[in-house]
């Protein structure tokens, strides 16, 4: 069982308080913004087809293109992933997906069915370990894995170098010259003491440019 400290409560107030006295260019931030907001969703297959679904779309047209997908299917449940492949492409498309899109989904229910893929232990993993096993579904890379354990699994210690909110954030909060690299911002995650909450660093990056993502 991993021992990664996981978003609740009382380790976000743990967080809040840490980061506020370790990093003084936080710690503002924090005094407006407060506690973090990341609640911990445990319907893992459900959050990454909605992931896929919401792939470089605003929110209010994947929220739109995923309500069509439900409309596929009989009943208020989520569909299973065997629901998913009893549709073919073209009706996937059909809903407002693109053809790509609805090939991930279709290759995350075969994954599932198969067990290449299993929910139900990810817990008990290593976050490199989330990251090997999920990114084997095709159109699911690091970005993606790294906003499911961050909002989803709710881990603490997710530092996602690959998302440009965080580039932007740390460029203008720290007043550096240029954009950093993902290199440069684990030296400055380490330098500013953010472990074991890089995730809620993270979180207080981004509200400083009021642009929290999430998944959704």
């Amino acid at each position: 069982m991993t021992d990664t400290l996981v978003a609740n409560p009382e380790n976000l107030k743990k967080a809040a308080d840490y980061l506020s006295r370790v990093d003084a260019g936080l710690a503002a931030v924090i005094a407006r913004a407060g506690i973090a907001n990341i609640v911990p969703n445990k319907n893992y297959y459900q959050a990454l087809v909605e992931s896929i679904i919401s792939q470089q779309l605003s929110v209010k047209a994947a929220a739109t293109i995923e309500r069509r997908f439900l409309d596929l299917f009989p009943g208020d449940a989520f569909p299973t992933p065997g629901m998913i492949l009893e549709k073919d492409i073209e009706e996937l498309r059909g809903v407002g997906l693109s053809r790509q899109k609805g090939t991930y989904i279709q290759d995350l229910a075969v994954k599932v069915l198969e067990e290449t893929v299993r929910f139900n232990h990810l817990d008990a993993l290593s976050n490199d370990e989330v990251i090997a096993e999920l990114t084997q579904i095709k159109g699911v890379g690091i970005w993606t894995v790294h906003m499911f354990l961050i909002f989803c699994m709710g881990r603490l210690d997710v530092l996602p170098t690959g998302d440009l909110g965080i580039k932007n954030g740390i460029h203008s909060l720290y007043r550096l010259h240029e954009k950093p690299s993902p290199e440069e911002m684990e030296k400055l995650a380490k330098k500013h003491k953010w472990h074991p909450y890089e995730s809620v660093a993270s979180w207080y990056v981004w509200h400083s440019l009021d642009n929290k993502p999430a998944i959704s």
